[in-house]
């Protein structure tokens, strides 16, 4: 029998366990999986937590729903009548003192039309009419691989790139848009530039690929998002043990894999699929010649805090499910979202539950990392009342620090991870990684990774036979 060893358990390392236990039964193959979490819990940046009347998440809070792959998961793990959508409500920007709201019509803030550049009230006439030069600028030089801060401002401006798109961008990506390159971000934006010979027309064109399902962008579960993680588990069929560290991974000399773990145990393996952070990777194969890739791989920090309040929701300033902080705009915290408006199922009694997030490339991050859970309390509630007026005292409150863990995909990402793939195929035959340190950060993107990497040792498995 082989024996398929996870080291992971994150969405990716149980989505690879779903989808090969899947071709395990359908093509009736001789194997088992071992899936192996050194947490106590399994989830990696999904969790759960149920404070008395509120539901909060202290990673990843929705899964995107414009990702093909997502329905069908739902629909065979039996989740799909346990699916929340979120509500509608415009998004600010905190800019100039006040809360702005970014233009409904645009897709990560650009705008898709000139009435929705024309209304925006976080761009002046001159930035407006900057934009203007993507009707009729060609692209003569950018490709994939350049960044995508660069190509945005070279067809829109840098005003409307600053202020209005940047917040929004940097938030999803984790990153300075400079840094990003455009493969790694959106690379339908380019196909846009190209074929149609203007960003915002092409996003106009095809409208219906970010706006298809209405306003229902996202979505969760009535318990959290960790329903999906529990179902996952139990729908494996993977040996998994939690609380148990791997340690390094060697070769035997008989063939495949010997992953030694934390208090001297061992598992021999066939096949080994690492569902791991870059870092842990590297810790794991202990090889020089790996190191240089490895290390080339950077990832940024994020802290998060939940406040309760026992006010009604109402008590927002305005209509909407959060904002977004310009740079340079008094506030500490990079974004709130107003989560009670957004996501009802999180706040039983309709009372008023924010998330406000605290990123790395905010230059105030060096010296929060160090700081208490109660010191970044009265951060988040300085925050809070001068963006929105709000002085009450939270009634439930979790902080949680994600420090080096958000994968964050520099100019050269692409061309490195193929080239450790090249690297690893070579050196280490059956031995794969996965995750969103190389192939996609959100959870469709991770389970779409595990599925790929499923079917591919599904493939080697038979061939074998």
């Amino acid at each position: 029998m082989k024996t398929i060893v996870i080291v992971g358990g994150g969405v990716t390392g149980l989505s690879t366990a779903y989808y090969l236990n899947r071709h395990i039964k359908h093509n009736k193959l001789d194997a088992k999986i071992v899936l192996i979490e050194a947490e106590d819990r399994l989830g990696g940046k999904i969790r759960t937590v149920h404070t008395g009347e509120y539901t909060m998440e202290t990673g990843a809070d929705s899964i995107v729903t414009r990702k093909s792959n997502v329905a069908p998961l739902l629909e065979e793990l039996g989740l799909s009548d346990d699916v929340v959508y979120n509500a509608t409500g415009k998004s600010f920007i905190y800019i100039d003192g006040e809360l702005k709201p970014i233009p409904e019509d645009t897709v990560f803030g650009i705008p898709l039309s000139l009435e929705s550049l024309a209304k925006s009230t976080l761009i002046s006439a001159e930035g407006k009419v900057e934009a203007l030069k993507d009707f009729y600028t060609e692209n003569k030089t950018f490709t994939k691989d350049d960044s995508i801060g660069e190509f945005l401002e070279s067809f829109l401006g840098e005003e409307l790139v600053r202020r209005q798109i940047s917040p929004v961008l940097s938030g999803v990506y984790s990153g300075k848009l400079h840094e990003l390159t455009i493969a790694s971000t959106m690379p339908y934006l380019l196909e846009y530039k190209n074929k149609y010979g203007s960003i915002m027309k092409g996003l106009a064109e095809n409208k219906q690929q970010f706006k298809g399902s209405g306003n229902k962008k996202f979505l969760s579960f009535g318990g959290g998002v960790s329903v999906l993680i529990d179902r996952l588990e139990a729908l494996s069929g993977a040996e998994i043990r939690t609380g148990v560290r791997a340690e390094s991974i060697a070769k035997r000399e008989e063939g495949g894999y010997r992953i030694r773990l934390q208090g001297s145990e061992e598992l021999n393996a066939d096949c080994v699929v690492l569902a791991t952070l870059s870092t842990a990777a590297a810790q794991l194969l202990k090889d020089e010649s790996l190191n240089e890739h490895f290390s080339r791989f950077k990832h940024s920090s994020l802290i998060s805090v939940y406040l309760g309040f026992r006010i009604p929701d109402s008590a927002l300033p305005e209509d909407g499910t959060g904002f977004i902080a310009a740079e340079d705009s008094g506030l500490t915290c990079d974004a709130c979202t107003w989560t009670s408006r957004k996501w009802e199922h999180t706040s039983r009694e309709k009372h008023l539950l924010v998330r406000m997030f605290y990123k790395s490339s905010n230059p105030a991050y060096e010296r929060l990392k160090n700081q208490t859970d109660e010191q970044l309390l009265q951060t988040a509630l300085a925050d809070i009342k001068r963006a929105m007026g709000i002085v009450s005292d939270p009634v439930a409150v979790n902080v949680t620090k994600w420090h080096d863990t958000m994968p964050n995909y520099h100019l050269r990402h692409r061309q490195l991870v193929e080239s450790l793939e090249q690297k690893m195929a070579a050196d280490y035959p059956d031995v794969w990684l996965a995750g969103c340190s190389y192939y996609g950060v959100g959870i469709p993107d991770c389970i779409a990774n595990g599925e790929s990497t499923a079917r591919r040792i599904a493939e080697r498995l038979s061939a074998g036979q």
